[in-house]
């Protein structure tokens, strides 16, 4: 990993205790995201979710595929989330501690590939957008969930930038919707869902592989 990449994952593991506590900041939301992606899954799908963190999303995901991959760069993160499928008791659910730049994946190998929350966090979205496009196999499907920072909230680089520069939060790269989309569609993706619940709201965006 990137002295860069160590430093953003000291920033998550120190407040992953507190992460897990959290509450869902929009409950309904969230569990829109969910049903939409649960009913494009089958028994035997191969699934990797990026930047994974406690693991909830992976967890309701993983009874429904033949196995799912999740990665953080956190292992403070990753504890949390193999606590919960031990005592959840699920078995088909793998984690592992990698940054999403550096995945190694076969290439057409994978049914879904999930990253929510994620493509903001990463210097060059593009570029890892179009790793996952490559992973998945012909009519699979990219899910994700993105903060799209340009739109409206441009002025949170007066807090962001120096948060980075001193440690004290995770690199952050501002996105429009519309980069998004167009970063999208340029992997050679076909967007078929693109929902955003609310004004400064994450963009839930599901893709294809058409081919």
């Amino acid at each position: 990993m990137t002295a860069q990449v160590h430093r953003d994952a000291r920033f998550w593991n120190r407040i992953a205790p507190r992460y897990a506590r959290s509450a869902i900041a929009d409950e309904a939301a969230y569990a829109r995201k969910l049903a939409e992606t649960a009913a494009l899954l089958r028994p035997d799908m191969q699934v990797l979710e990026l930047g994974c963190g406690t693991g909830s999303t992976a967890l309701h995901h993983a009874p429904r595929v033949a196995h799912l991959r999740a990665t953080d760069l956190s292992e403070g993160m990753l504890a949390i989330a193999r606590d919960k499928a031990a005592r959840a008791g699920i078995g088909n659910l793998s984690f592992e501690r990698a940054a999403a730049e550096e995945i190694d994946q076969a290439p057409g190998s994978l049914d879904m590939v999930m990253a929510h929350s994620l493509l903001h966090l990463v210097r060059d979205p593009a570029a890892l957008t179009r790793h996952m496009a490559g992973w998945l196999k012909p009519g699979g499907h990219l899910v994700t969930s993105t903060a799209c920072l340009s739109d409206g909230m441009g002025l949170l680089r007066l807090v962001t930038l120096p948060g980075h520069a001193l440690g004290l939060l995770p690199r952050v790269t501002y996105l429009s919707r519309q980069e998004l989309r167009a970063m999208t569609e340029a992997a050679g993706l076909q967007i078929r869902q693109d929902w955003r619940p609310g004004p400064r709201k994450a963009v839930f965006m599901i893709a294809e592989k058409v081919g």
